[in-house]
């Protein structure tokens, strides 16, 4: 199998990533996972797909993400890895990524700070003299 690429989004991040044939190396921005997403939770949440479909040791993986947080960015690489899991197998583990809702996009953004107000929501406080 050639390498091919695939794109995930969570947020503001954007992770694209490169998979192809091989002992299940993985590499973020150059770095080992445990280095680069600093924390176990972030690790599991970004390598999840691998795990569920059991593929760990099939694939050769490196991602380039940029963009948002360190958690925002474990999210992008986990549908990334999700979509690349996906293609690559000819939708053999299409139901079982669909059921737990990693093929699709979260489209939680942040919402916008509005005039007049300190931040999305909060008011300023009320003065009535």
């Amino acid at each position: 199998m050639e390498q091919q690429s695939f794109v995930g989004r969570r947020k503001t991040s954007t992770a694209r990533l490169y998979i192809k044939d091989g002992k299940g190396s993985i590499f973020i921005n150059g770095k080992t996972p445990e280095e680069y997403l600093l924390t176990q939770a972030n690790v599991n949440v970004a390598l999840l797909p691998l795990r569920l479909t059991e593929t760990e040791s099939k694939y050769d993986i490196k991602v380039n993400v940029k963009g948002g947080g360190v958690s925002s960015q474990a999210g992008a690489i986990q549908h990334a890895l999700a979509r690349a899991v996906d293609g690559v197998t000819d939708g053999e583990f299409h139901t079982q990524l669909k059921q737990k809702e990693l093929l699709t996009r979260d489209d939680r953004m942040v919402e916008r700070k509005k005039y007049g107000q300190p931040k999305a929501r909060k008011r300023f406080q009320f003065s009535k003299r």
